[in-house]
């Protein structure tokens, strides 16, 4: 596929995907959906250890294009559920259950959907100017792309309420106090912070951290002891790799590991 929306590549193991409609603050319309599957189905045969999601311009991501569900006097209003059933839902469970990290580097204006997807992202790093902003209530619409279900998680049901009802602007600064992201850096040095953070994850255990992801996220809907279980079984799969053997060895040796995601 020839992408006209996105940017996407792969070097030592760092997947770029960049949303590359600047001019609409990277909204996303349908043709940018089906870019973005398109890429994410290339993460695994293209070695990619680690995903970076970000946008190009001066916004990460406003959501969905208005634009593109325009509706003309007196045709039927566009079925707004269709939409996330076909695009919104599978992307944000893709990032979930991507077998390695997904970082995503917020830029700017976060905003809708835009938000809530950088919120399904496993790392989420931003400019000290990003902003987030729950833009649904200013529309008369509910949040989606899993708002409702990440915000009360990652910062309490009283500080979700007041986000998503109010739909005032965050800044990145006060999102990563309050625990939404995982950092906030100045813009001097985001990009620096981004290659930085990717490389690291990039040269780790990429299985062990796939793993990881897999037993944080699935904590929510289990019990104490079954999550024991859980840990216990993960475990006795990674015991067996390749990259255990050599994070031990690399222990006793006093050396830096040389992991190779296997």
């Amino acid at each position: 596929m020839t992408y006209e929306t996105i940017r996407f590549s792969v070097d030592a193991g760092v997947a770029r995907l960049t949303l590359n409609r600047p001019d609409k603050l990277n909204s996303l319309n349908a043709a940018m959906h089906a870019e973005i599957r398109d890429a994410l189905a290339k993460l695994s045969a293209a070695g990619a250890r680690v995903l970076v999601l970000t946008g190009a311009g001066r916004g990460f991501c406003a959501g969905q294009d208005l634009d593109d569900r325009a509706v003309k006097a007196g045709d039927q209003a566009p079925d707004l559920g269709e939409s996330i059933e076909k695009n919104y839902k599978p992307l944000v469970l893709a990032l979930k259950k991507l077998p390695l990290p997904v970082v995503a580097a917020v830029n700017g204006v976060a905003a809708g959907a835009g938000a809530n997807i950088a919120l399904a992202c496993d790392l989420v790093i931003a400019a000290k100017s990003a902003i987030f902003i729950q833009s649904f209530s200013k529309l008369g619409l509910v949040p989606d792309s899993g708002g409702t279900w990440f915000l009360p998680r990652l910062i309490g049901p009283a500080r979700a309420a007041g986000l998503t009802l109010l739909g005032d602007r965050l800044p990145a600064e006060q999102a990563a106090a309050w625990g939404l992201i995982w950092r906030c850096v100045d813009d001097a040095e985001f990009s620096y912070a981004v290659d930085a953070l990717a490389e690291q994850v990039a040269s780790a255990p990429t299985l062990g951290l796939a793993r990881t992801k897999q037993a944080l996220y699935e904590s929510w809907g289990r019990s104490l002891e079954a999550q024991l279980d859980l840990e216990r079984d993960l475990q006795r799969e990674l015991g067996r790799t390749a990259d255990y053997a050599e994070g031990v060895a690399a222990f006793r040796e006093k050396r830096a590991p040389r992991f190779t995601g296997h």
